[in-house]
């Protein structure tokens, strides 16, 4: 009987725990009480998840809270919530970077010299896609196929270096 009642009371804390984890995750979760909303449109968003930061001047001012497809465009349509104390100008950019190689992705805002604010709900225009790593070891472990490539001289003709008087 005595065994019972102890598997009872750990069972109780076990509970309790799981319950104030749970409580901690809402409240620190995607809530945007605290901010007004942006959204900035993208051509990918790999990496980026509901949740990530929004930094400005790498401090947090804000988080994805939601990621959605445009279907006529098919753009990522990202909202941000942002602190209420942080204004953005309206030629603010905003880029989706990562702490490090494998670190998680962040929008980075940077804001500009406008005095016109964007409002709440409001958009930001110009944004930078992430950068994709594989694309990057690809075209450096296979050369790039940009650009426009330089014709030989054909035999019998002189390039355009070498004098045709012989000199």
């Amino acid at each position: 009987m005595r065994r019972s009642a102890i598997e009872t009371v750990m069972g109780a804390v076990v509970l309790i725990v799981a319950a104030m984890f749970l409580y901690f995750t809402y409240n620190s979760g995607y809530q945007h009480a605290d901010g007004y909303e942006v959204t900035a449109k993208f051509n990918r968003i790999d990496g980026l998840a509901l949740g990530s930061e929004v930094r400005l001047s790498g401090i947090k001012v804000g988080r994805v809270i939601s990621e959605t497809l445009d279907p006529n465009t098919y753009l990522a349509i990202v909202r941000l919530s942002v602190d209420r104390g942080i204004k953005l100008p309206v030629d603010t950019t905003a880029k989706i970077t990562s702490d490090s190689l494998l670190g998680s992705f962040y929008i980075a805002l940077e804001p500009g010299a406008e005095d016109k604010l964007i409002p709440d709900g409001g958009q930001i225009v110009a944004t930078q896609d992430p950068i994709n790593i594989g694309d990057l070891i690809g075209r450096y472990i296979f050369g790039s196929t940009a650009g426009p490539k330089k014709a030989k001289p054909e035999q019998g003709q002189s390039s355009p270096s070498q004098s045709s008087n012989g000199q």
